[in-house]
């Protein structure tokens, strides 16, 4: 199975589990949630969220997200990252890993 990657607090984690699927003002602002692939990672953290506690990075399978997802072009750092327009259901979260 595929997976992807997203970064989040533990708290919107559990708030994502009590709702029953998981969104961001990303989602609401951007039109997706931004995630990352595995090799991704370590620049996401740098970027966006240095000085943060109690971050966990979502592993997320593919093929079980209701959501489509769709891999974009960023011209900031000129690669490209997936992006999941719509809500992840809580389901497709297979593994919650402590980042700090």
């Amino acid at each position: 199975m595929a997976t992807i990657f997203h970064i989040t607090t533990k708290s919107e984690w559990e708030a994502a589990k009590r709702k029953g699927f998981y969104n961001t003002l990303s989602l609401r602002e951007e039109g997706f949630i931004h995630c990352s692939e595995d090799r991704q990672i370590s620049g996401v953290l740098n970027r966006y969220f240095q000085n943060k506690k109690d971050l966990v990075k979502l592993v997320v399978e593919t093929e079980k997200l209701k959501s489509p997802y769709f891999f974009d072009w960023s011209t900031s750092v000129e690669d490209t990252f997936p992006h999941v327009y719509g809500p992840i259901n809580i389901d497709a979260v297979k593994e919650i890993v402590p980042v700090n």
